[in-house]
């Protein structure tokens, strides 16, 4: 007896006290994502076999 009169009570203080709505302004997600390393690893490869496939105008 308790517990349905604790459930029929909890369900009546949550009945109409949700509201979900969606944000007025887009949700931004900033991601700074650093490549500059792999990058400069890749310019650096081509760069040494651009050196060692014309050693002659080096």
């Amino acid at each position: 007896m308790v517990k349905t009169g604790l459930l029929v009570a909890g369900a009546a203080m949550l009945n109409g006290c949700i509201n979900v709505s969606a944000p007025e302004e887009p949700i931004v997600i900033e991601l700074n994502i650093n490549i500059r390393a792999e990058v400069l690893y890749r310019l650096a490869e081509d760069a040494a076999n651009t050196v060692d496939e014309n050693a002659d105008i080096f």
